[in-house]
């Protein structure tokens, strides 16, 4: 009953949207065939339900080439492969918004874990892979709410970002996207999807953690003894 309900609010909800955000669609693609490379749209393949792959539909924010440039699949704070229209349409999240075609599309849901690509779905432990998309990914989640300052802290770190990621952010990560699969019902739907409006208009706020309070806690002093003993092989 729980997955038919989420359905029909993802398809009412995205129709909604999407005639909302059309006076907001319009220029923003104008501005992007005008502006960088002249893409509007970017489709990447990720890893969704019961890990099956589907295209992720985005507006472009980056060069053409950026998967096989620098980081590769990582964007780091400041990105050198971001388009100047890229960085607002990062910086205000408005690079999302033609995700709610995925979720029209049933792809996606408004909340679930995050899809990932293969490099970075592939840096979760191996018992982590089989459980995460148990939910259908989402265009936010618990994951997102808590990492929206991933670029920063891939950028700040010291070791080099893919083995950043796998140290320090995966397997965190991953066992919030856990929490959510044992936890999830149109309550907590809700309450996250609230939480991601509120944590972007209060990018510091740990509003999150005060609602939800068996989340798991997050160890930085466990990831800086991690990134510690990495850096002494």
């Amino acid at each position: 009953m729980y997955l038919f309900i989420k359905r029909l609010i993802d398809i009412a909800f995205s129709i909604t949207v999407l005639v909302l955000l059309l006076p907001l669609f319009v220029p923003l693609i104008i501005l992007l065939r005008l502006t960088g490379e002249g893409e509007i749209f970017y489709y990447q393949k990720r890893i969704g339900w019961h890990n099956r792959y589907f295209h992720i539909i985005k507006f472009a924010t980056m060069l053409k080439n950026s998967p096989n440039m620098l980081t590769g699949s990582i964007t780091v704070k400041n990105d050198p492969r971001l388009t100047p229209m890229g960085k607002f349409l990062r910086k205000t999240k408005l690079n999302e918004l033609p995700q709610i075609l995925n979720v029209l599309k049933g792809d996606m849901s408004f909340v679930g874990p995050r899809p990932l690509v293969d490099a970075t779905f592939n840096a979760y432990p191996a018992e982590m892979r089989d459980k995460i998309y148990a939910s259908k990914p989402g265009i936010t989640g618990i994951g997102s709410i808590v990492f929206r300052d991933e670029e920063s802290l891939i950028s700040n770190a010291k070791l080099p970002p893919h083995q950043f990621y796998s140290a320090y952010i995966a397997p965190y990560k991953g066992e919030l996207e856990l929490w959510y699969n044992k936890r999830k019902s149109l309550a907590v739907d809700a309450v996250i999807f609230f939480a991601t409006v509120w944590v972007v208009v209060f990018p510091s706020s740990n509003i999150i953690y005060n609602i939800f309070k068996d989340l798991p806690l997050r160890p930085d002093f466990v990831y800086a003894q991690s990134v510690e003993k990495i850096m002494a092989q």
